[in-house]
């Protein structure tokens, strides 16, 4: 694997790390609030011989630039700005974009910004539909981490007691020990202005969605409790060309806790669209 930065339009240096063959057809995977690429470890390490595989560090997590105004948080813009920048600096020709959790609020800032004409799906995992006040409730489990303000706390020691309990509550069954450690130790390393400024914003995008063009598979874990099954129901439904999968007995992370199944079913969706690799 290679890391590598991409610049984004307001100057920020956003890490993405590459498996793969360029040659090969492209996903990029976008993971969720406060984590960092090495999430997704289990479906490189299923993929990376069939697929250009593309997995960013989000602005404000792992090894990307942190500003410090919200306001890099806040605007749609810049979070769509963040992944052309990836596509771009990687000559993607017709990513699929897959998204975790909070993911879905950064596909869908894309395409809000730069539409999915060049792109040949997307696959939420668990993703969200609305963030600050235009969440509905049904939308929110109990684990959700908008429930627990000791994660946005400058207490270091408290809020690695909430993380670790957050962690913990992200799947049905409990994970590895190692695994487990490395999820809590990613999330560490995004600060709490940062965790406060996701959620800054009144942001719902429930209309891109229901204005998307390209197809999207919807994979969601039935036991999920921080992101209601019904979200990912609802996410389905609003796609013109969507399709919902229920993972039973699995929680919030289904790449983590059904690595062989997602890996599949990620495969499958991206093979049916007949994509390419990188341009040139």
């Amino acid at each position: 694997m290679t890391t590598r930065h991409a610049t984004s339009s307001d100057g920020t240096r956003i890490a993405y790390t590459t498996a793969g063959d360029p040659g090969a057809p492209a996903i990029l995977l976008i993971h969720g609030w406060a984590q960092q690429f090495t999430c997704w470890q289990p479906t490189l390490d299923r993929l990376a011989d069939r697929f250009h595989l593309v997995a960013m560090d989000l602005r404000g997590h792992g090894a990307s630039d942190q500003p410090a105004d919200p306001a890099a948080y806040t605007d749609t813009a810049l979070w769509g700005d963040d992944v052309q920048a990836v596509i771009d600096a990687e000559r993607l020709h017709r990513p699929t974009l897959a998204g975790w959790s909070y993911g879905s609020r950064v596909i869908a800032a894309h395409i809000a910004t730069h539409g999915d004409a060049h792109l040949a799906g997307i696959v939420l995992a668990g993703g969200i539909l609305a963030i600050g006040a235009a969440r509905e409730d049904w939308m929110v489990g109990a684990a959700s981490p908008g429930r627990d303000r000791d994660l946005y706390t400058d207490d270091v020691p408290r809020r690695l007691a909430a993380t670790a309990r957050f962690v913990d509550a992200c799947t049905e069954q409990p994970l590895d020990r190692l695994t487990y450690a490395s999820l809590v130790g990613a999330n560490m390393l995004c600060p709490a202005h940062v965790r406060r400024a996701l959620f800054g914003a009144d942001v719902d995008v429930r209309p891109v969605y229901a204005a998307m063009a390209c197809p999207g598979l919807v994979i969601h874990g039935l036991s999920d409790s921080v992101v209601t099954p019904a979200t990912g129901e609802a996410a389905a439904r609003l796609m013109p060309n969507g399709r919902f999968l229920g993972y039973a007995g699995v929680g919030h992370a289904p790449f983590l806790e059904a690595p062989d199944r997602f890996a599949d079913d990620l495969a499958g969706f991206v093979a049916a669209q007949g994509t390419g690799g990188a341009d040139g």
